[in-house]
């Protein structure tokens, strides 16, 4: 390899972990080479919400917030039900408040109002949620500007449009990455240690219903399709957090790619932001959870266990005038003129047209609504216990929105110990190869559950950790360098 070619540090992947791994390891004199499959550096931070959860940071005590990383934890704990590795949670959520103060001190632009209680997933116990004004974008900004720095003196080398094809981690020595640069030289590059963060694989269908076993409608960023996970499966390393998926609780269909979700336009289905006019039914016509649930977290696990991530929202005229607008951006008029033109958006005079319009079984819808009506008409709901009963659903014409269970993150991932090394399949590490971020997958910090914040985290907290004791142990020998500690 040429001398030019020598690193002490090879990164896969700048986005939310990489490049703070990349800036600190920098800064902490390692020549670092940070490769990175897209023609920009970002990853999920150009789509994602942000959104960072962390305790008795200086934001909070400012704010007159009382929080502890005791109680984080506790939440945590009590959002999973106990299913995240406690390991990395802890380490994650010790380091969590001086992640948010570095952003802080860096120029971080806060949203006004963050930190807060965030309803999108189950609410946490105090408003430890941090987040941008320009949502990702705003983390983006800050790593931008320090990992330009770093470019400019020399230290990281920055490959982009380079996918990284294959990994080696032979036993006592030093671990390779295989680089296809600019989709035409395969390029073997070799350094003391490798870190991969390439994120999830929420946007190859093939793996994910491989690794997952659910079928996949996703609104994940495109550039999400394992590398990482492919090549490290390949040089043995063992795959963990099988069965712990979980699906957000609906998404309309994207408009024009069957498959996909357009997140842009998210209908409103959490009761703590609007409470429902609508029932929610599946392929059947059943109902399957009641629809003002204050926990989105019981809603999720409804729809996993209940349907096959297919319902609709059914719903009459009364409902779309009189109701909160049910989908962002959409007014009452709206979803007038959007039915019958935009996919899984239907109308019809009476509940069978609008039952064959929208696949659902005629008979079965029928049957719901007699229900539904008899249950408003009493002011109880029997077999789900609603009690936001407005209105019977008996104004034509009548409505229903096709919704699925998105996928945004996957939660398996490549194993790893506490240090983040990568484990084989037998249990031991791979030495010098480490991973980060959503390619540990969302189980090792979030369990079988969203827990607000525990991704973006995790993502920039390992990726400093481990990128400073990178280059503090570069020049000792030691191939262990851990993320703990």
């Amino acid at each position: 390899m040429p001398a030019d070619h020598q690193y002490d540090l090879v990164i896969v992947g700048a986005g939310t972990g990489g490049i703070p791994c990349a800036v600190e390891a920098a800064a902490g004199g390692a020549r670092v080479l940070l490769v990175e499959k897209d023609a920009r550096i970002g990853g999920t931070l150009h789509t994602t919400g942000g959104h960072m959860s962390a305790a008795g940071t200086r934001r909070q005590r400012e704010r007159g917030i009382e929080d502890s990383v005791q109680a984080h934890l506790a939440d945590i704990e009590r959002i999973s039900g106990g299913t995240a590795r406690s390991d990395l949670v802890e380490l994650a959520a010790r380091h969590a408040p001086e992640t948010i103060d570095w952003l802080d001190d860096q120029g971080f632009e806060f949203a006004p109002e963050s930190p807060r209680i965030v309803y999108g997933h189950e609410p946490y116990g105090a408003p430890r949620t941090h987040y941008g004004r320009d949502a990702g974008l705003s983390i983006l900004a800050v790593l931008q500007r320090l990992l330009d720095e770093q470019l400019a003196a020399g230290r990281v080398e920055l490959w982009l449009g380079s996918t990284a094809i294959g990994l080696t981690a032979p036993p006592g020595g030093p671990p390779g990455v295989t680089v296809l640069r600019d989709g035409v030289d395969d390029i073997e590059v070799t350094a003391p240690a490798v870190v991969l963060a390439t994120g999830g694989f929420a946007s190859d269908k093939a793996l994910f219903e491989e690794i997952e076993g659910a079928a996949l409608v996703s609104a994940a960023h495109p550039t999400s399709t394992g590398d990482g996970l492919v090549i490290a499966r390949e040089a043995g390393a063992r795959i963990a957090g099988r069965g712990r998926y979980l699906p957000t609780f609906g998404g309309l269909p994207h408009p024009t790619t069957p498959g996909k979700a357009y997140h842009g336009e998210r209908p409103l289905l959490i009761a703590a932001e609007r409470l429902p006019w609508e029932i929610y039914v599946d392929r059947a016509g059943r109902r399957f959870v009641a629809e003002d649930e204050p926990s989105i977290d019981r809603k999720e696990r409804a729809l996993a266990a209940s349907t096959d991530g297919a319902f609709w929202t059914v719903f009459d005229d009364r409902a779309r005038l009189e109701s909160v607008p049910m989908v962002i951006g959409w007014s009452p008029e709206d979803v007038l003129a959007k039915a019958g033109v935009r996919a899984g958006v239907h109308k019809a005079g009476t509940l069978a047209e609008l039952a064959a319009l929208a696949g659902i079984a005629p008979d079965g819808l029928a049957a719901t609504v007699e229900r539904y009506n008899a249950a408003a008409a009493a002011g109880y709901d029997a077999e789900f216990g609603r009690t936001h009963l407005p209105a019977p659903i008996a104004e034509p014409p009548f409505f229903a929105m096709e919704n699925h269970g998105i996928t945004l993150i996957t939660f398996a991932g490549v194993d790893v110990d506490g240090g983040l090394r990568v484990r084989r399949t037998d249990g031991t590490a791979a030495e010098g190869v480490y991973a980060i971020g959503e390619l540990i997958g969302a189980a090792a910090t979030c369990g079988n559950s969203f827990c607000g914040g525990m991704l973006v985290t995790p993502a920039l907290t390992f990726g400093r950790l481990l990128g400073r004791r990178l280059a503090a142990r570069r020049g000792n020998g030691d191939p262990h360098a851990a993320g703990g500690g």
